[in-house]
């Protein structure tokens, strides 16, 4: 199979810089896997990196769908191997970076997707049920779903209800399409936390309420900036005044951001095959040290 690099980790950990810096080693290309960036628009609230940040390497699956666009995993994957396969066949090398966990692992164990697309009628329903009520008529129509979605996730529920819904109660086996090398990017925590403290800072400084603002002058919805969580939902949330101060609003954004990263390495160290990189000593030559044996 050809070989996929996978540089996957928490938020405000570096794994952005980091793949960049390998990819110009290996005059490799990025292909990104987080579910915000792919939306135009959704750039500091997203941690989307610039033209500037890229420092030339070529990036995949960054503003390829509109704000309101229904956008599923299926799509992800569909465009995400496209991307990869592509880039294979100009004898490049092609690198996976995100924070995403769903979008990682549906390329790396190439899950099988159904292309089956719920009807708007369908969403419409599901967006009006509470999470128990989701979880009754997953019971109802596709129990065996139970055990492979997480049940407190009222996203993941959303999208298991909308396939049942929609008449797809297959469970299909995972294929993997490439051979691939996962490298973990994280910190210990109390230095994660500050490094997430930080990086808002920053990106609030450099105007991310006013990039909501516009978001939603331009058309965005209220509601798509809600499903979107984290900095969209907390900043729509403080524009209609729903804090009762600007610390308020941080300090829940700040809470929630954390909440997030620990989230997310709860669900990388469901992984077995991740290498974990030292991010205290030199991971960046730990990481070509792995990655060259791994090309060999």
């Amino acid at each position: 199979m050809d070989k996929l690099v996978v540089i996957a980790g928490t938020n405000a950990s570096g794994k952005s810089g980091l793949g960049i810096k390998l990819a110009k080693h290996y005059g490799a290309e990025i292909v990104s896997a987080d579910s915000r960036q792919v939306f135009k628009g959704l750039d500091l609230g997203s941690g989307k990196v610039s033209i500037e940040e890229m420092q030339g390497v070529p990036h995949y699956l960054l503003d390829v769908a509109k704000p309101n666009d229904f956008f599923s995993l299926a799509k992800y994957q569909e465009l995400a191997y496209d991307a990869i396969n592509d880039i294979i066949s100009r004898k490049k090398k092609p690198f996976l970076v995100g924070g995403t966990g769903l979008y990682v692992n549906s390329v790396v164990d190439g899950y099988n997707l159904s292309k089956v697309e719920p009807t708007s009628e369908i969403r419409s329903l599901v967006e009006s049920k509470s999470l128990e009520e989701l979880i009754q008529i997953l019971k109802d129509k596709n129990p065996d779903a139970l055990e492979r979605v997480d049940l407190q996730n009222k996203r993941r529920v959303e999208r298991a209800v909308e396939k049942a819904l929609a008449g797809d109660l297959e469970v299909n086996e995972s294929k993997p399409l490439y051979d691939t090398l996962v490298l973990g990017v994280t910190w210990e925590r109390e230095t994660l936390y500050d490094r997430i403290r930080e990086r808002l800072d920053r990106r609030l400084e450099e105007g991310m309420i006013k990039e909501v603002e516009m978001l939603r002058h331009d058309g965005a919805t209220d509601e798509f900036l809600y499903k979107l969580g984290l900095e969209y939902r907390y900043i729509l949330m403080y524009l209609r005044g729903e804090f009762a101060s600007y610390d308020d609003f941080y300090e829940k954004l700040f809470m929630e951001i954390r909440h997030l990263a620990k989230e997310q390495m709860t669900w990388f160290r469901k992984r077995k095959d991740i290498h974990w990189l030292d991010m205290t000593k030199d991971p960046y030559n730990e990481a070509i040290e792995l990655i060259d044996k791994f090309y060999e």
